[in-house]
């Protein structure tokens, strides 16, 4: 009986040693192909350095730019922990995304702090109380935007517009702030699927910056 207890634990042990050396390999390769579109996206305009990990699941590297563009860029490569099992289920019961963030100074440090979240929400009413026969209308509201500020700041209209526009490229958040980093985003990893959508993302993110420094432009 021992011994048959001894064969499964070192099967066991076999099995989850396995498992965490194939999943870090894979969270490496993953992370690095990020950073690949990301390097696309910047053509010969800018370069990935110094690619380092912190823990097993983030990575972090250097992005140079232009510096009209940014100053001080840096990239966050956040994974789940596919490498340990409970942690991984635990992510994924608890909805967790695996994402890439962006932070760097700009030229002008904004002279107001703004902080943006994209929240979906969706909902339906019980058919036992409408005929399936009838016909919805479905309408898209506009943005709705909650502020401290008794009268609306002038510089945050272009700032405002620009992630209007960009919608459909998904920021689960976006950070200007007076102090650095001035500029943050975070967007889904699943939105980031090829190297068009790496340079889009990019676009995405010199529009923001120009918007938070119209105003001294």
């Amino acid at each position: 009986m021992g011994r048959l207890l001894l064969i499964d634990g070192l099967i066991a042990g076999a099995l989850l040693g396995v498992w965490y050396f194939w999943f870090i390999r894979y969270n490496h390769r993953k992370a690095a192909t990020v950073l690949r579109w990301v390097q696309f996206a910047c053509a010969d305009r800018g370069r990935v350095l110094a690619p380092r990990w912190i823990g097993s699941s983030l990575l972090q590297a250097t992005l140079h730019l232009p510096s009209r563009w940014f100053a001080d860029a840096r990239l966050t490569v956040h994974l789940l922990p596919r490498h340990v099992p409970v942690q991984w289920m635990i992510s994924r019961w608890r909805k967790q995304k695996e994402t890439l963030t962006f932070e760097a100074d700009l030229e002008y440090a904004p002279g107001f702090q703004l902080d943006v979240f994209n929240h979906r929400w969706c909902g339906r009413s019980r058919s036992k109380f409408f005929s399936r026969s009838r016909e919805w209308s479905l309408s898209r509201p506009g943005p709705v935007v909650l502020t401290t500020r008794e009268q609306w700041a002038q510089e945050l209209t272009p700032v405002v517009n620009a992630l209007v526009a960009s919608r459909e490229k998904n920021f689960l958040n976006v950070r200007f702030r007076p102090e650095s980093p001035h500029f943050s985003a975070t967007v889904a990893l699943e939105t980031l699927y090829d190297k068009e959508a790496a340079a889009g993302l990019l676009t995405v993110l010199r529009e923001l910056a120009a918007g938070a420094s119209a105003k001294q432009l």
